[in-house]
């Protein structure tokens, strides 16, 4: 299994991008080695299993390439939390404050009954806001977020204090 340095060294690097002045930590590199692959989600997985988690949350989009894998690894459920419309049923849904708008996201209904353990895996966590949105989605049916986690944690942008008391894991930080 690789180490948190060596993950890091599968994730390519993009100045820049998408404005000037960013570090764009593209994920792509990493989840297309399959070593490196399967490292991040086992490290992910190993760090929710004592949580006994009964539905992983992966917002749109790369939260499902994360998500659901962890989900498998877990023997949990998988709930896509989606962009507005993308979902055929009634949802509950949230809109929430980004650096330069607002965004929104969605999840059936009948998705996380009250009293499950939830958690949410996405590929980055930056300054909350995506993470927080769907911590609220779980809460206001009645579940727990008993943990959020994450491929990759911008630690300058302090996400991790938009999320209360929840728990935060991270495989990797810059």
């Amino acid at each position: 299994m690789m180490n948190e340095q060596q993950l890091k060294e599968t994730i390519r690097t993009i100045p820049d991008f998408p404005s000037e002045g960013i570090l764009f930590r593209d994920i792509t590199t990493l989840v297309k080695n399959p070593e490196a692959y399967e490292s991040l989600i086992s490290t992910i997985a190993d760090a929710l299993r004592p949580l006994d988690v009964d539905i992983v949350i992966g917002p749109e989009a790369r939260g499902f390439v994360i998500g659901s894998a962890v989900a498998y690894a877990l023997h949990a459920g998988f709930v896509l939390a989606r962009k507005p419309g993308k979902l055929p049923c009634e949802v509950n849904k949230i809109e929430y404050g980004l650096e330069y708008g607002t965004d929104c996201l969605e999840i059936h209904k009948d998705a996380i009954q009250p009293g499950q353990r939830v958690a949410i895996v996405d590929d980055l966590l930056a300054t909350g806001g995506t993470a927080r949105a769907a911590a609220q989605l779980v809460t206001d049916v009645g579940a727990t977020v008993v943990c959020a986690a994450f491929a990759i944690e911008l630690t300058d942008l302090n996400g991790r204090e938009k999320l209360d008391t929840c728990p935060v894991f991270a495989a990797i930080k810059y």
